[in-house]
């Protein structure tokens, strides 16, 4: 057998010295059947490495190599690498076929020796091959083709390819080395139409939200992660006016720089933010909503959505100016009308005392009714005063101990209590930061209403409080008539009172001051029904919540 020298295949293998070849000059005498002939042990050892992934990089094979070379047979090794391999002579005739070519093609060994590679089909080197091209380079690495399998499909494939060469440097053949890539082209082709149509959806969906956006009266605009704004609509482009290649700081605000609360890295984090600001354009003042667009997670736009609200704005102030009034003129009438019922109820008690010996019972009965309504319209003064008082107060820099506060109040109360006979109970309530003079008052009117309309019937009150992330809840439960589901919101307006109170003294300001107080500072105040009877006040409070 004579040798051929071959130059190594692939541009990651050196090149080897023929005495290493002794061992397999015997072997390739046994690989000579069917046909099948070796143009070189040296190219099917090199191409058996390079598709087993050793690539030997320029340095002498080590003498642990020497031994696996000598001690494994080649023809094993060639059928066993994972990749389809055949040799061709000079006229392209087949002359060695390997099993994973086999399994790859469909075609046996001793159907495929033999004959010219044209019969696989291939495409596109059925119409110009450029294996023994002399413009075309060798090798040639990562070639995309394909070949017609024994059962008439088409199979994708990519292949590496070079030529055989003998000690003159003469060509004698050519060896080809592929791998079925049919499933990956098939991914390919589904991955791309799968976004294709996605892509399509997106589009669809951008188009209707642009469709819903433009027909909005509310001025709206996206722009992206470097502000520029890349869509408005009408109702926007009616008060920015044409907006060109400006960035949103531009174009909407007339800033030359962006704005100091710009939203736009909270919300590319995906969360929606929302802004009160007022456009130098108009001098209007819009509510602002920022959204991550077009999705929640990984947003690469910011989506604006703009509402007028100067009116609301100007109805709220007015509102609070009116209510300012009113609180002062309350305050005014019931300090007013408080100072004469000083001197009323003295000259009341000074005739009861100096002659009321002297009156009949009509004149004494009289001279009572004249101090009970005194005091019952002072009481109602001063009621009215404490309810004028809500809102007016800043919130404390520093938390406040409801639980002190709370019993501070029972204290006040001490002869109520002892009157009644009651039993009241307090459990440690959380903090909270409202004036202390409203949460006395808040607890006041809570306990003293208890006592005074419930403690007859049972004498146990309870109070409590709850703390949550975001608010607090104080609620006083007792055990008496209880209020029916009809009254229960009246019971909070001014001067209403439920129907288990008649008999009974009192101004119907009390809880109406507690609702107040707890709508001031964001809050609510209701009641439900005791388990077993009775009624259950529940204050409920923003955290730290400012007017």
């Amino acid at each position: 057998m004579n040798w051929l020298q071959v130059r190594p295949f692939g541009p990651y293998l050196s090149s080897f010295s023929t005495n290493s070849y002794g061992y397999y000059s015997q072997m390739s005498q046994n690989l000579i059947s069917n046909g099948q002939i070796f143009a070189s042990v040296q190219i099917a050892r090199q191409t058996a490495f390079v598709f087993k992934g050793y690539f030997l990089r320029g340095d002498p094979m080590n003498s642990n190599l020497h031994r696996l070379l000598a001690e494994y047979p080649l023809e094993t090794l060639l059928q066993t690498i994972p990749t389809g391999l055949f040799l061709v002579d000079v006229d392209k005739i087949i002359v060695y076929w390997n099993a994973e070519a086999t399994r790859i093609t469909g075609f046996t060994a001793a159907e495929a020796v033999g004959q010219h590679c044209s019969f696989l089909h291939g495409d596109p080197c059925n119409m110009e091959c450029g294996l023994f091209s002399e413009t075309t380079p060798k090798p040639e690495i990562g070639l995309t083709c394909s070949f017609r399998h024994k059962d008439g499909r088409t199979i994708a494939l990519t292949k590496n390819v070079d030529l055989l060469r003998d000690e003159a440097g003469n060509i004698i053949g050519g060896v080809e080395a592929f791998v079925d890539i049919t499933r990956l082209k098939e991914l390919e082709v589904s991955l791309r139409s799968a976004v294709e149509e996605r892509t399509h959806e997106l589009e669809l969906e951008k188009a209707g939200l642009r469709a819903v956006l433009d027909g909005m009266v509310d001025p709206a605009y996206i722009c992206d992660s470097s502000y520029h704004i890349s869509f408005a609509n009408r109702a926007m482009l009616n008060i920015i006016g044409d907006i060109g290649e400006k960035t949103c700081y531009q174009a909407i605000y007339q800033r030359e720089q962006v704005c100091d609360d710009c939203p736009l890295v909270q919300v590319l984090r995906g969360q929606i933010v929302h802004q009160e600001k007022t456009l130098p354009e108009t001098g209007r003042t819009y509510e602002i909503i920022h959204s991550p667009y077009p999705l929640e997670k990984s947003p690469t736009h910011k989506l604006g959505v703009s509402r007028d609200i100067t009116e609301r704005i100007e109805t709220r102030r007015q509102l609070q100016q009116t209510n300012r009034e009113l609180d002062a003129f309350v305050s005014t009438v019931s300090h007013d009308l408080r100072s004469p019922l000083t001197p009323l109820i003295g000259f009341a008690e000074l005739l009861e005392d100096r002659y009321g010996e002297q009156l009949d019972d009509i004149g004494r009965e009289s001279i009572a009714e004249i101090k009970k309504t005194a005091e019952k319209m002072k009481d109602l003064l001063e009621d009215l005063l404490t309810l004028s008082r809500v809102g007016q107060l800043k919130i404390p820099e520093q938390y406040l101990d409801a639980t002190d506060i709370a019993e501070n109040v029972l204290l006040e109360l001490a002869d109520k209590v002892l009157e009644r006979r009651a039993t009241v109970t307090i459990d440690r309530l959380p903090e909270v930061r409202i004036p202390e003079s409203l949460l006395m008052d808040l607890f006041r009117n809570l306990l003293g209403n208890a006592l005074k309309y419930a403690a007859e019937d049972d004498p146990r009150i309870e109070v409590s409080g709850q703390g949550f992330s975001d608010r607090v809840r104080f609620i006083v439960v007792d055990h008496g008539p209880g209020i029916a589901v009809a009254e229960r919101e009246e019971v909070f307006e001014p001067f209403k009172r439920g129907s288990s109170s008649k008999g009974s003294a009192g101004t119907g300001i009390g809880l109406a001051t507690v609702a107040k107080i707890a709508r001031v500072f964001g809050g609510n105040a209701w009641v439900e029904e005791t388990p077993g009877g009775g009624a259950t006040f529940i204050v409920d409070l923003p955290v730290s919540r400012k007017k």
